[in-house]
Formats: structure tokens, C-alpha cells, sequence
């Protein structure tokens, strides 16, 4: 594995230490790996939000009714409710 050096000011030093002391991760590096996992995720799935919205911006206009839409969407991702 790779290091990298960071500077963090004292309250967030402290922030992070505490994260780690709390027992919540095993050391200051694991929580700041959390982070960045969660900041790729999050990222990621917002590049696919917005890849999605442009497609359905160039794919035009739908008849359905916002109801009919929603109700399509319904079934696809939770058909069982």
C-alpha cells in the first residue's frame, strides 16, 4: 500500500483521532480511506445521475402522465410493493 503525508489543521487532527479512539476504526488512516471510498461513491453515482438525465433530455417528451411514470418506475425497481 501506498502513503501519502497529509496537513490537517488541530481540530480536524483531533476529529479524526477521536473517530479512530472511539473505536469506530481501527486507526486515523482507516477512517480517512472510508472517506475517500465514500467521496468515489458518491461521485460515481452522481456522474451516472447526470449521464442519466442527459440521456432522458435527448430522448424527448413522454405521453404518460407523471402518475403512469411513476408507476412504471415503481414496478422496475420495486415491483414487489
Amino acid at each position: 500500500m501506498a502513503t501519502m503525508n497529509i496537513s490537517l489543521p488541530q481540530a480536524l487532527k483531533d476529529w479524526v483521532e477521536a473517530q479512530a479512539d472511539a473505536g469506530l476504526y481501527a486507526n486515523a488512516s482507516d477512517y480517512v480511506r472510508d472517506l475517500i471510498r465514500r467521496d468515489v461513491e458518491k461521485r460515481e453515482k452522481t456522474e451516472a445521475l447526470r449521464v442519466m438525465v442527459q440521456e432522458a433530455e435527448q430522448s424527448g417528451f413522454v405521453t404518460m402522465t407523471p402518475e403512469e411514470l411513476y408507476e412504471r418506475v415503481r414496478k422496475t425497481y420495486r415491483p414487489d410493493k
